[in-house]
């Protein structure tokens, strides 16, 4: 997760967990932290942290307020009145749902019925499950939801991207399905099996 945001070129808010528990060690977090390179701002770093417990809600209002000052520092907007964008988080093939997967929408709002890109495939919003389960129609910037409508399962860190119908999603997913045969087409070429270099040895064609 670290090399992602690092990657992504995006700022790093660390939740310290489960400090509940009677081993909590919130020290020794910290200076794991040191190792990765992420420097909290009690060493001096910029990378702002909050410690909390899932369970009982401790320190979880504060660090919802720690994102929001982040949030107003970096100027970070997002206009929810646009056509949605979003990245997969994770995804599987439920055995009652089909291919599924959890999307962290970015910009825009998604609605049940839009039309969308992700990665190579081509999909529609049948139905979104907040993190409880329960059905919702829209999400907006921030939110996580599980979107149904995926002919195959997409890979993690894939962008979803609404377009204006399915024809148009067909068309560009048909085209990067192109793209990725041909790549792979030419990675195949270019490579040569140790039994042809062989062969090739043997026939003087190449030098050993």
């Amino acid at each position: 997760a670290i090399s992602h945001a690092k990657n992504a070129g995006v700022p790093i808010v660390v939740a310290i967990n489960k400090i509940d528990l009677p081993s909590a060690n919130i020290e020794k977090v910290k200076q794991d932290l040191l190792q990765h390179e992420v420097i909290l701002e009690d060493f001096g770093g910029d990378t702002i942290w909050s410690a909390l417990s899932a369970k009982t809600g401790e320190g979880v209002e504060e660090l919802l307020e720690k994102i929001l000052l982040q949030a107003d520092v970096l100027d970070k907007k997002a206009n929810p009145k646009r056509a949605a964008a979003g990245i997969v988080v994770e995804s599987s093939l439920d055995p009652g749902k089909g291919p599924v997967a959890t999307v962290l929408i970015q910009q825009g709002t998604l609605s049940r019925g839009d039309n969308f890109i992700c990665g190579h495939l081509a999909g529609r919003v049948r139905a979104m499950f907040d993190e409880r389960g329960a059905a919702v129609k829209t999400a907006g910037p921030s939110i996580p939801v599980q979107v149904i409508g995926f002919n195959e399962v997409p890979v993690a860190g894939d962008s979803l991207n609404v377009v204006a119908n399915a024809a148009e999603a067909r068309e560009i997913a048909q085209k990067r399905q192109r793209l990725h045969r041909e790549a792979a087409l030419r990675r195949t070429s270019r490579g040569v099996s140790l039994e042809d270099l062989s062969r090739q040895l043997e026939a003087g064609k190449v030098q050993a």
